[in-house]
């Protein structure tokens, strides 16, 4: 997956090392989602249910950064 990563003003990031760390990360992420839902499929969980569940957290994950 090539993402094109954007600002928030929708110039786009081009710093390789930002870059970099963002794929390592998400990579990172995908890798720990697979183990965790294998995990729920081998404990007879619903897949639909386990793939709404992951939905509901990445969508509640907290901005630390939102100007006030």
């Amino acid at each position: 997956m090539n993402t094109i990563w954007k600002r928030p003003d929708g110039s786009i990031v081009a710093c390789t090392e930002k870059i970099k760390v963002l794929r390592e990360n998400l990579e990172e992420l995908r890798q720990i989602a697979q183990d965790a839902f294998e995990d729920a499929l081998l404990m007879e969980c619903d897949e639909e249910q386990i793939r709404k569940v992951f939905q509901e957290v990445i969508a509640r994950l907290e901005n630390p950064y939102l100007k006030p």
